[in-house]
């Protein structure tokens, strides 16, 4: 892979890799079709891993649906239902799936790390294991953060639209299907699980010239506004579960300023000069500053 750029003039800080030979576009295709695979066994192991305690497994993701359940005195028994005699089996597949993807992350993200770093500076490349450790920490931390935090408040608000309605003894009683709840925690779980890796996300583009940390101060009101359309997608309807969402998303955003100002490349004089006046233009707009605007 071609290097991705750096000092023209030389130095330490982004030193010329040794053997930089670009890689023609079917020896990426090839590199990533390995990197692929590699990926995909690491996968398959996990999630046969993941069958083994798959019940232990069910037990934690009902955790906070349980409790949610017990609050709103549904019934003396937390109950999950499945509708043919396969249902449960494909539930507990599609558990398996989850958790293997969690165990196999660390070598996922090395994979990802394998086929990007012939692109990369021989300094950068020293941050392999910084790498696999931080963006595992984030993927695995981001669902254990929308259990503990998001879980609790969701299945809360969700199961309270249970009970009895009207004055005719109409009551509402949820059925919930252990393959629909599976699907349901997966995607939330994945969800905050991509949304941690927006550092790593920087980190990459930053370091390949795309964005530098200007540009990320720059549309930060763009950032926050993304968040909270994100987490109206992804979360329930409830405003407590977006924020639970959104928030994170916004701090995540904020340190990857500083990522981005620590590891990718620096801005150009040109680009500080264009983010310095798009600056007195926004403050001009705003009745902020209008007299320096006037001679941009």
């Amino acid at each position: 892979m071609s290097s991705v750029g750096g000092d023209t003039k030389g130095g330490p800080y982004r030193a010329e890799p040794e053997h930089d030979k670009p890689m023609t576009i079917w020896e990426h295709l090839t590199e990533l079709r390995k990197r692929l695979i590699y990926a995909m066994l690491a996968w398959v192991g996990g999630c046969v891993a993941a069958w083994g305690f798959r019940e232990e497994l069910l037990a934690i993701l009902v955790k906070p649906f349980a409790e949610a359940w017990r609050a709103q005195k549904i019934g003396p028994e937390v109950t999950l239902h499945f509708a043919t005699p396969g249902a449960a089996f494909v539930a507990y597949m599609k558990l398996a799936m989850l958790g293997g993807t969690a165990l196999a992350s660390p070598f996922i993200f090395y994979q990802l790390w394998r086929f990007v770093a012939p692109g990369l500076y021989a300094r950068e490349q020293r941050f392999v294991i910084p790498f696999v450790l931080v963006s595992t920490g984030l993927f695995v931390g981001g669902g254990y953060f929308g259990w503990k935090a998001a879980f609790p408040v969701a299945f809360g608000y969700l199961l309270s639209l249970s009970g009895t309605v009207g004055t005719q003894g109409v009551t509402i009683v949820p059925t919930v299907m252990m393959g629909e709840y599976i699907s349901f925690v997966t995607n939330l779980l994945l969800g905050f699980g991509v949304i941690f890796e927006i550092p790593v996300l920087v980190f990459f583009l930053s370091v390949a010239g795309i964005v530098n940390y200007l540009h990320l101060i720059h549309y930060a009101r763009w950032a926050i506004l993304v968040a909270f359309i994100v987490a109206a997608v992804l979360t329930p309807p409830d405003v407590a579960s977006q924020l639970v969402m959104a928030i994170p998303m916004v701090v995540l955003y904020g340190g990857s300023i500083f990522v981005a100002m620590i590891f990718g490349k620096k801005p150009t004089a040109g680009q500080r000069q264009a983010y310095a006046r798009k600056r007195r233009r926004a403050r001009a707009e705003t009745g902020g500053d209008a007299a320096p605007a006037s001679k941009s």
